[in-house]
């Protein structure tokens, strides 16, 4: 059983920082200096749980951990909650924020400020933090903490003069940063006495104890055996077990008392009864207010995800509905194409979240799957007035009935080096993005702010950032509403007719270019028939590209070795007739490569 500690003693905080700034080696560091692994236990990356995790070097799912800490005659429990660094899993950052009283803003000795690093401060200020400033990689050649140092307070405003240098890879100073710790993160306010009021940051499934919620206790206390309420869904349940989490197993505990964190042990089959960011409270004495302050995760891109074997659709299916018990952010449901047949319209928080998904579904499920190029939901107004959104392209109504299309706009932050500022905002420009403030932090580094479409962003606009600065630039973005856009829906036609899962909305002044480099990707894709097919873009019934797939000629003259020119004129006239009559009654097969061609279409 855990030891009890008395509420002052308690520090709950979390690590934030841009990807790849070292937070989950410094997790591990933390880990060791508290003692809570052993050498021997010890992996890198110890709290990153799946293996695409390890391999890809990211964090995608918050972990938790709670640690012990003795400093003199004074015992400490340290919860450290690790945080995603990726714009996608920035939700994942907001529900981890929403229960700590203090984060660690880590940044790389060598690469300074980054944009997901000015992004997490905000939420972080936003929730009223207690912000460690922590300069991480000190050892590298390149490292110039000073520079940094001057440029958070430059980029963010905060006061960077009580900080600490470390290295997570040596583990230099980290044992002077856990004092830190303890000295500037505030200890948790909560009433001991109150009715229990505890915040569902976390939940997963486990197969054999069933749907854990994480949670941490603002009021009162949770006990083993109590019937507890979930205020979103009003249901009440029994808690069958509590525990602590821990990186090499959980630790049992009889009750989670105030300003803790613990793991929630209900017995239940699914995750949606304990959704993330819900109330847990007592049933007798229950609280008067849940907790505020949290944002649930909304999908913003959508795509279609197909079986290649069409007899696997309710494998996908199964599929998708144990993934969701890990992943409450993925939202799905069933659609059909007449190209790909039966599938599925998935909601992703982001780009990278599309191909983590589409990557577990493959790996831990053993399927073979096709994604249909990205979109984001659009909201329509008719002209009789009706307002609804849509997410798949196929949905709008005919053109004739539309008053006006609004897309989603995101604000994007963008960090560069200053000589790759003229490529960028040409990008950004030929993106239809609007400049909202440029800031030079220093002679060698430009902050750009942009309002820009998310229909911009989700095909391949990441890719071409790194590629026009070499790597150099850093992203991210949060969404601001809808704003009103000039946008047609260009079909495809193949053979006459209209191939659903290819239509995708686009700017009309960029309607014509777009709609001749499609059909011309289409033509290099699309096989050669016994008849020849014509791929068309269209706007309604209006034609503004076309293309043809020339026939495979079979040689019906070979047979001639002479004679009359005539005899050669009558069998290809037949040929010709047989042609006219394929082409009427001819259905052409559309490669799985086609549904990817919209992703190169600015190449």
């Amino acid at each position: 059983m855990a030891k009890a500690v008395p509420q002052k003693n308690i520090r709950n905080f979390s690590i934030i920082a841009h990807i790849d700034h070292g937070k989950s080696t410094l997790a591990d560091r933390i880990i060791q200096e508290c003692g809570a692994v052993s050498d021997r236990q010890m992996s890198a990356q110890v709290m990153d749980t799946m293996d695409i995790e390890k391999e890809r070097g990211i964090t995608i799912k918050a972990q938790s951990v709670r640690l012990d800490y003795a400093k003199g005659d004074e015992h400490y429990i340290l919860n450290l909650i690790d945080t995603p660094g990726h714009v996608d899993f920035s939700y994942e950052v907001s529900r981890s924020l929403a229960s700590s009283d203090g984060a660690l803003l880590i940044v790389d000795a060598a690469q300074g400020v980054e944009a997901q690093t000015i992004a997490n401060v905000y939420i972080a200020i936003e929730n009223d933090l207690e912000l460690l400033p922590v300069v991480n990689k000190i050892d590298l050649p390149a490292a110039d903490p000073d520079r940094v140092l001057a440029e958070l307070e430059e980029a963010i405003g905060i006061d960077a003069t009580e900080h600490n240098l470390v290295s997570a890879k040596t583990g230099v100073g980290v044992a002077e940063l856990v004092d830190s710790i303890v000295a500037r993160i505030p200890a948790p306010t909560g009433d001991e006495e109150a009715p229990l009021k505890a915040l569902i940051y976390d939940s997963w499934f486990d197969n054999y104890m069933g749907a854990l919620a994480l949670v941490r206790v603002f009021d009162g206390k949770i006990s083993k055996g109590q019937m507890a309420k979930v205020m979103g869904t009003k249901d009440d349940h029994q808690v069958l077990s509590l525990m602590y989490p821990n990186p090499v197993a959980p630790i049992k505990t009889d009750e989670i008392r105030t300003g803790e964190i613990g793991i929630v042990v209900m017995g239940l089959k699914t995750v949606d009864s304990l959704k993330v960011g819900d109330t847990i409270t007592d049933v007798k004495n229950p609280t008067d207010e849940p907790v505020h302050g949290f944002e649930p995760a909304k999908p913003f891109v959508f795509a279609g995800i197909y079986p290649i074997e069409t007899d696997k659709f309710e494998d996908l299916r199964d599929a998708l509905n144990k993934l969701k018990l890990n992943d409450s952010s993925l939202s799905f449901e069933p659609e059909s194409s007449m190209a790909l047949g039966s599938g599925f319209r998935t909601g992703f928080l982001g780009m990278l979240h599309m191909e983590v998904v589409k990557e577990r579904l493959e790996r831990e499920f053993d399927l073979e799957l096709i994604a249909t190029a990205p979109t984001v939901v659009y909201k329509i107004k008719q002209t009789n007035g009706e307002e609804f959104e849509i997410q798949n392209p196929s949905e709008l109504p005919e053109p004739q009935k539309i008053d006006t299309i609004f897309e989603p706009y995101v604000k994007a932050t963008i960090l560069t080096p200053q000589e790759y500022l003229g490529n960028l905002i040409k990008l950004l420009n030929d993106r239809r993005g609007i400049q909202i403030k440029m800031d030079y932090l220093n002679e060698t580094r430009v902050l750009l702010e942009y309002d820009i479409p998310m229909n911009e962003i989700v095909l391949d606009f990441y890719d071409k950032l790194k590629s026009l600065t070499k790597g150099y630039a850093s992203f991210d973005y949060e969404p601001i509403g809808f704003r009103a856009g000039n946008l047609v829906k260009l079909d495809i036609r193949v053979a006459g007719d209209v191939v659903d899962s290819l239509s995708i909305i686009v700017p009309e002044d960029k309607a014509r270019t777009r709609g001749l480099a499609f059909v011309a990707q289409l033509k290099e894709l699309i096989p050669r028939q016994l008849f020849e097919v014509a791929i068309q873009a269209s706007i309604g019934n209006n034609v503004i590209a076309r293309t043809n797939v020339k026939s495979m000629g079979k040689n019906v003259t070979a047979k001639c070795y002479g004679g009359d020119i005539t005899r050669k004129r009558k069998l290809l006239d037949k040929q010709k007739a047989g042609k006219k009559r394929m082409k009427s009654i001819g259905r052409v097969e559309v490669p799985q490569e086609a549904f990817m061609a919209v992703l190169k279409l600015d190449s």
